[in-house]
């Protein structure tokens, strides 16, 4: 006996591109409840109490918009409505959640090294590559800004 309940019963009749455009749909969906769980909107479903992980809820925000960048001009009206509706209401919630959060305190990751005593010394300038450097590294730890 076939029970006519089962998931896969909706896409029988689908088109391959249908097929996919469902799935596609679907992992939007899952990246966006990620991040809004890491962000502390949604309960963990195992435990039922919220995580706030800003790093790891970026990752998935950050893989969402990679996804957007690559399928740039491949991805039905639909399909991208769905991804740019999902971008926004991350970022926004992204947002508001670092607002919210006490100033000084992290949300999560380990608790932060002490800086070091402030030199009253003279300084010196740092060699030209390590200027160049460091600048470099800075560009890639803070480019996006939500």
């Amino acid at each position: 006996m076939k029970d006519s309940n089962l998931p896969g019963d909706g896409l029988a009749n689908a088109t391959p591109e249908e097929i996919m455009s469902a799935l596609f749909a679907n992992m939007i969906i899952q990246q966006a409840d990620m991040a809004l769980m890491l962000l502390g909107q949604a309960p963990h479903p195992q435990t039922g109490q919220t995580v706030q992980d800003f790093e790891a809820a970026k990752m998935f925000i950050d893989q969402l918009e990679m996804l957007e960048a690559k399928t740039k001009g491949n991805l039905n009206k639909e399909e991208s409505k769905l991804l740019q509706q999902s971008l926004t209401g991350l970022r926004l919630a992204f947002v508001q959640a670092i607002e919210a959060t006490p100033t000084g305190a992290p949300a999560s990751g380990p608790a932060p090294t002490p800086s070091p005593p402030l030199d009253k010394s003279p300084k010196q300038e740092p060699e030209p590559e390590l200027q160049t450097l460091s600048a470099e590294e800075s560009r890639k730890k803070f480019t996006k800004k939500y």
